[in-house]
């Protein structure tokens, strides 16, 4: 008899798909995520492009997106950025990465891209946390007031607006960001010669 007429109807109805929540792990419990918005997502996901794309071309270390990172082994506290860089200097680009479980080790850099669903309190105290334990700048992305809130500290953020450009530098050398690019869905139109 063939293996495959054997298996048992799925249980999960057509056109769904059924997934685990994505969580963090705080003193040793498991904590549900909010849902991200689709928006703050695509913002994610083009801050990972760009900013991937750039570590990888100048070898300047590892861009994880929803990475959980075990920040604290002793009380078990496991944060997922949004979108986090590890310099090759932390992990060099010819160690392998873990191939299962989480990544114990501290990010140089986590970002956290604001949803609708999340606590706005929320994301300046995990900020703080992460200082904390070693990060070394957090970028917190505002997509509705398209901002971008750099901190090299848990105090005094540097705020950029749609109209600035974001500078890697000493940490992600020879970034440039310009920060209305994130938030443009469509391409601005080049003036044609008349």
């Amino acid at each position: 008899m063939n293996a495959i007429a054997t298996l048992e109807p799925a249980a999960v109805a057509v056109g769904t798909v059924q997934e685990d929540p994505l969580y963090e792990v705080v003193n040793g419990q498991k904590v549900e995520l909010p849902p991200m918005s689709i928006y703050a997502a695509w913002i994610a996901s083009r801050i990972d492009r760009r900013l991937g794309s750039h570590a990888e071309t100048h070898g300047l270390g590892t861009v994880i997106v929803e990475g959980v990172f075990i920040i604290d082994p002793v009380t078990d506290l496991r944060r997922r950025p949004d979108v986090a860089f590890v310099s090759a200097a932390n992990w060099p680009l010819d160690r392998p990465m873990p191939e299962t479980d989480d990544w114990e080790l501290i990010p140089d850099l986590a970002v956290e891209v604001v949803s609708p669903n999340d606590a706005f309190q929320d994301v300046l105290a995990k900020m703080r946390e992460y200082f904390r334990h070693g990060v070394k700048q957090v970028w917190i992305v505002l997509p509705v007031d398209r901002e971008i809130y750099v901190y090299d500290s848990p105090k005094d953020p540097h705020v950029l607006t749609a109209i600035d450009e974001l500078d890697g530098g000493t940490l992600i050398p020879g970034l440039r960001l310009p920060v209305g690019s994130l938030f443009q869905r469509q391409p601005q139109a080049v003036p044609t010669a008349s």
